[in-house]
């Protein structure tokens, strides 16, 4: 086969690729919507969720439902037009010309790279603004509660100063048993308590209630007193309790920001934080991994036919969210690296996908 047939067959390939995708979203879409109506239409009565916001929010949930099933939705697409290529001999009558599998096998790659790029560029830029609405429509009109961590916080602030508070309440925008203490040379030498601490907007003053001030110097200990306190600290009231799913809200460039300063802070979500960026530059490798696994399986002609080839696709692509969650849920939760939470099952399915291919050349 000449260089300008083969080409033609390329463009072919990824037409059929990039077009039975987009297909495959936009069918999807409007089932995933529908599911979600049904499954939250009575909150949407209840709480009087007004149309304009609904509109807005499922703007935001077609983003997040794309970003999510992503592997399903490239699985099915890839899966589906290879299996109608090797069930009309197609392929067989391109590797019978001489062409090897490996270069039959690259406009896939072509079309993986192509999507690859769109997703990274989605995920860093687009989907973390539709988390942000997608997320707080929820908090504010389907959850109400959840969206922080509220007791028993503890933060560092700066490279010497420590705070801690039993208890926030980020509507009144007030905290109960405040403690602020700074250290030099790991030795205290002052500590701040009151019994609340609240943040006062019109005055963008911190007031403290019950206050006490202690400083040491050497043996000598200084007391001061007041009923309270209007002053100012290095940090503002929300960073006490943070949203748990800002990272997701913010784009490339905030986040890495974002998380420089969690990490000095000593924030307790870091690990999901790092997880979050890991899976932003994961997931658009996972386009070429998963693209291979499809074209491997489904491009010989199979007992069944494409029923079985899907029925397959399906359940791998279910598999690998499945894997992906597990080890979400296990960084979250426990000191599971968030490296390893993230590229665990790309590494996995990576080996699978080359058995499959050597098993497809045969």
């Amino acid at each position: 086969m000449n260089a300008f047939n083969m080409k033609l067959i390329d463009w072919y390939i990824i037409k059929r690729y990039l077009g039975t995708f987009s297909i495959m979203i936009i069918l999807f879409i409007p089932i995933g919507i529908m599911i979600d109506i049904a499954e939250k239409i009575d909150k949407f009565k209840e709480n009087e969720v007004p149309l304009d916001a609904l509109i807005d929010y499922y703007i935001d949930f077609t983003w997040y439902f794309s970003n999510l099933l992503f592997p399903i939705f490239l699985f099915l697409s890839v899966i589906w037009f290879t299996s109608k290529l090797a069930n009309n001999t197609e392929i067989t009558a391109i590797l019978s010309s001489g062409i090897s599998f490996n270069r039959f096998i690259r406009p896939f790659m072509y079309s993986a790279l192509f999507i690859g790029i769109s997703t990274f560029l989605m995920g860093m830029f687009i989907v973390p603004k539709s988390n942000k609405g997608f997320n707080e429509f929820l908090f504010k009109h389907i959850k109400k509660k959840g969206e922080r961590n509220t007791n028993y916080l503890f933060k560092q602030i700066n490279d010497s100063e420590y705070i801690y508070v039993s208890s926030y309440n980020p509507v009144r925008k007030r905290a109960n048993n405040f403690t602020l203490e700074k250290f030099e040379n790991q030795e205290m030498i002052m500590k701040i308590s009151s019994e609340s601490i609240r943040w006062i907007s019109k005055d963008s003053v911190f007031r403290l209630t019950s206050y006490k001030k202690r400083v040491f110097k050497g043996d000598n200990e200084y007391l001061y007193k007041a009923i309270y306190k209007d002053t100012v600290f290095d940090f503002k009231i929300d960073d006490l309790a943070p949203v748990e799913y800002k990272a997701e809200t913010l784009t490339l460039f905030e986040l890495n920001d974002f998380i420089i300063k969690e990490k000095e802070n000593g924030s307790i979500l870091i690990n999901s934080h790092l997880l979050t960026r890991h899976k932003r530059y994961s997931l658009p490798l996972a386009s070429f991994i998963l693209t291979l696994i499809a074209v491997s399986m489904s491009s010989y002609k199979r007992r069944g036919g494409m029923g079985v080839n899907l029925a397959i696709g399906i359940s791998l692509g279910f598999l690998f969210i499945f894997f992906d969650k597990i080890f979400g849920v296990l960084v979250t939760k426990s000191n599971f690296s968030p490296f390893l939470g993230a590229w665990l099952p790309l590494i996995f399915f990576g080996i699978i996908s080359l058995f499959l291919l050597r098993h497809a050349k045969r």
